[in-house]
């Protein structure tokens, strides 16, 4: 027997589309972040120019990052942009809360260790993915 299935909106067609579309400017920021970190020290030997390319490929990797997360925002509807835009402020916050404190104490030697931005990313991409989950299921 043919199983009916429900005919695809364009909607639903439209964000998915997107949503890969956002996916691969990401991947491509972060693999052009990955060579412009470790390819001077690793791949071409701290050559000027080739760590100078590395760094103009990941700026333009990162505003075709940008320019897709605007698509990508303005094809949502109204509630998902809400809940996108409040996870976003909440991460920003959380970042700079964080992040200034963490580097002054860096710069006076409270703490024993070096402020590593990395690290700072990844606390704001886990607070932003926590924020989006939880504004998700608030709004279900």
């Amino acid at each position: 027997m043919d199983q009916l299935k429900n005919p695809e909106n364009g909607y639903s067609s439209r964000i998915r589309t997107s949503t890969r579309r956002l996916c691969q400017w990401h991947g491509l920021w972060a693999a052009a972040t990955l060579l412009m970190a470790f390819g001077p020290g690793f791949v071409w030997h701290r050559t000027l120019w080739l760590t100078l390319l590395a760094a103009a490929l990941d700026v333009a990797m990162g505003v075709g990052m940008i320019l897709a997360t605007k698509a990508y925002v303005m094809g949502l509807d109204e509630l998902q942009q809400k809940i996108f835009l409040n996870a976003l402020g909440i991460a920003v916050g959380v970042g700079l809360i964080v992040g200034v404190p963490w580097t002054v104490m860096d710069a006076y030697r409270v703490i024993r260790f070096h402020a590593n931005f990395g690290l700072l990313v990844v606390l704001q991409g886990l607070t932003f993915l926590a924020s989006l989950l939880y504004g998700t299921w608030r709004y279900r």
